[in-house]
């Protein structure tokens, strides 16, 4: 089972919840990836299982020994990547790994594993909503959240390029909807 499933989306869009979602319904079928990271913790997050808190020299470190499948500087001085360790402990599992990743990770990943991966789009149904989303999580001050809002215009111009967009309207029905993808993938 040598599978890989992507979601992408600008940030805000709910596909950490999507993912979770995933994980307590199909934990069985499922491994997630933790990916990597420069930047600092938010309340609440740990070392190992929201991310890899890494300083920005050990990130180089591990970039030049090949230790990631893909790496990307998201945000100016905030490097984001997926470790190789991680896709061969969930493999090593039986079980197909699960991305919460960048739009630029998750399309790296996709031309990596092109038959192996399933790319799927999670966008929000507006950049209206998307900035009332990001205002509500109160974790961004004024700049981070224009910075936020700039990047998902430009990331919004991707999502041609994935297998699937999932537009996350009514939470539910988007649950729904990447399960029965997720399932379909798994079983195909």
């Amino acid at each position: 089972m040598n599978k890989l499933l992507i979601f992408s989306a600008p940030s805000g869009s709910g596909k950490t919840t999507v993912v979770k979602y995933l994980m307590e319904t199909l934990g069985d079928k499922l491994g997630f990836s933790v990916s990597a990271t420069t930047r600092a913790p938010r309340p609440g997050e740990v070392h190992g299982r929201e991310y890899y808190f890494l300083t920005e020299s050990d990130f180089r470190a591990k970039v030049e020994n090949n230790e990631f499948l893909e790496s990307e500087e998201v945000y100016a001085g905030i490097l984001y990547g997926t470790l190789w360790s991680e896709v061969h402990r969930i493999w090593a599992e039986n079980k197909m790994v699960v991305f919460d990743v960048d739009v630029k990770g998750g399309l790296n990943l996709k031309r990596k594993f092109p038959e192996q991966a399933l790319a799927v789009f999670l966008r929000p149904p507006s950049v209206e909503v998307l900035m009332e989303r990001l205002t509500k999580r109160s974790t961004e001050v004024e700049h981070q959240l224009k910075e936020r809002i700039a990047k998902a215009n430009y990331e919004l111009s991707f999502e041609n390029q994935y297998d699937v967009v999932v537009v996350n309207d009514i939470l539910e029905d988007t649950l729904q909807t990447c399960e029965k993808l997720v399932l379909d993938f798994y079983n195909k």
